[in-house]
Parts: structure tokens; C-alpha cells; sequence
């Protein structure tokens, strides 16, 4: 009988354990500054270290459900669970503001989006989910090396706020669950006024509507997918090292969201990107001579 292959989905604590050193988690530590527990439990925040360097870990727990907002549970990404990873990424930058070498950080994603109810939206759930983004892109600006690594679900916004930013995004592959999209097909059908089906058909060859790790990494969307998840550990640790080194070199156009571009035409998944950029650059100039004129 053959085994079946052992998902991550519903498992980022116990993904984020198996990443990081034996015992090296301290859960809500960060610097000299502790974390609210309370606060956001869907967040499981920390200091670790990877092949004995320190490393800051920002993991969305399925297991966790807040009390406070009912619609958060099952690795959702509530108001409190982004307002703390935010703070857990600033106060990251705080600890090494005069340290040459900034540490880490790794995200560990499984998360099948933000799902806000009411409550949420009317204090703002889009700001707490920005200013997550927003912190992300200061540390990684600041020489933070930042991977996000997908053991799960990286779904809508949650995705956007929690992974995108990185420099690197790794996943595992699909065949063990993970589901990467930025939209659902019935979203999408109902925004582009389609029906699912077409949108369903074109899903099996296109990979703008397609939502394995297979297409997103075709896009340019993910540095590698990691086929054992024994081999996650030593991945992650190659990829932070490769982020110093660039970063170090100044080629900041190959890292992070810049680069991802690039690598999906280069991957043959954005063939019309390059046209539409020069066109675009071609109409600017003209209106920027008008102007001008």
C-alpha cells in the first residue's frame, strides 16, 4: 500500500517547530520586548534560531481561534493576528537597529484568507492588514532577509499581507495541499462577469487562473518549491544566506516583489508583461512631454 504524503494544512505550529532548531522557540519574544499572548491568538510569534543563528518566526496557528471575533479561526488572519505581526516585524528592526547584520525573519503561511466580519471592517481591517505589508517592506528595505515559506493554504488577502512582501517565497508542493491564489475562481467569475466553468477550463492551462504551486511558480510568484518537507530547514537557511549576498552587492531588483516579475517572464508564465510595460512607458513619456512642452 502506498503512503499517502504527510500535509502541512492546518499544522503551521508544528510546521514552524519542525523549520526551526530543537527547542530554540521562545513564544513571544522578540529582543528585550515581550508580546501580548493574549492578543491575536492566531499569530504564534517568536525568537528561534536556524543552524544557530536568531531568527524572529511569524506563524499563522489553525489550531487557534480568537474569542474576540468569531470569524477568526482556522489559520484566518484577523484585526489583532495582523496588527501583532506587525509589531512582531518592528520591534524585530528595533532589536537589531545597530546591529551591521539584521536577522531574519521567516513566515510560516497557512492561511485561507482574512474573512473579516463586521466588526472587523469598521475598525479597519485593511489598515491592519497594510500596515502588516507596509512593516515587512521596511525590515526587508532595512536588510532584513525575509522568506515566507508556504506549508498550507496562501489565499486573498491574507497571502497579500502575510508572504508577499518577502523576499523569497518558497512553498511545498501541491500534491501535499498547499493552495496559492489570490482570488477564488467564484470571485473572480463574478468580477469579470464569466462563468466558473470557463474560468475552471482555463484554469487547467493558464496560470493566471490557476491556483497550484506549479502555475504561481511558472508566474515567478515562488523562488522554489520544496519537494520533502524535511528539506525545509536547509532550504530556508540557503535562501537567507543567497539575501545577504544580494543585498550586500546592492542587486535589490532581484529580491522581493521587484523580482518576481522578471522571473515569471524569464519562466515563460508572463509573456505579454514586457509589452505592456514598454507601452505603458512608451505613453507616459509622451504625456510627460506634452506636459512639459
Amino acid at each position: 500500500m502506498t503512503q499517502r504524503p504527510k500535509t502541512l494544512v492546518g499544522k503551521g505550529r508544528e510546521a514552524m517547530l519542525n523549520i526551526i532548531d530543537a527547542d530554540s522557540f521562545i513564544d513571544g519574544k522578540i529582543g528585550d520586548a515581550t508580546l501580548d499572548t493574549n492578543l491575536g491568538p492566531g499569530a504564534l510569534i517568536g525568537t528561534a534560531t536556524m543552524s544557530g543563528e536568531t531568527v524572529t518566526v511569524i506563524t499563522n496557528d489553525a489550531k487557534a481561534r480568537n474569542p474576540r471575533f468569531p470569524v477568526v479561526y482556522a489559520g484566518i488572519i484577523g484585526l489583532e493576528e495582523a496588527y501583532k505581526m506587525a509589531q512582531a516585524v518592528y520591534l524585530t528592526m528595533e532589536a537589531d537597529k545597530n546591529l551591521p547584520k539584521k536577522r531574519p525573519l521567516v513566515l510560516v503561511i497557512d492561511s485561507p484568507g482574512n474573512a473579516p466580519g463586521k466588526v472587523e471592517e469598521f475598525f479597519g481591517m485593511n489598515l491592519a492588514t497594510g500596515s502588516y505589508q507596509l512593516a515587512l517592506a521596511e525590515a526587508r528595505t532595512a536588510g532584513h532577509p525575509i522568506i515566507a515559506m508556504i506549508v498550507g493554504r496562501a489565499i486573498s488577502g491574507a497571502f497579500l499581507c502575510h508572504g508577499l512582501q518577502a523576499d523569497r517565497i518558497l512553498a511545498l508542493p501541491q500534491t501535499l495541499g498547499t493552495m496559492i491564489h489570490v482570488m477564488p475562481l467564484s470571485s473572480i467569475a463574478r468580477i469579470t462577469k464569466r462563468d466558473v466553468e470557463l474560468l475552471e477550463t482555463l484554469s487547467q492551462t493558464n496560470p493566471v487562473f490557476a491556483s497550484g504551486a506549479g502555475f504561481f511558480y511558472k508566474l515567478g510568484g515562488l523562488e522554489e518549491i520544496i519537494e520533502d518537507p524535511a528539506d525545509m530547514p536547509k532550504a530556508i537557511v540557503r535562501h537567507i544566506q543567497e539575501i545577504y549576498k544580494l543585498k550586500s552587492e546592492g542587486k535589490w531588483n532581484e529580491l522581493g516583489p521587484c523580482s518576481r516579475g522578471t522571473l515569471g517572464t524569464a519562466r515563460g508564465g508572463r509573456v505579454a508583461r514586457k509589452k505592456v510595460l514598454d507601452l505603458m512607458q512608451t505613453q507616459y513619456a509622451k504625456l510627460e512631454e506634452a506636459f512639459l512642452a
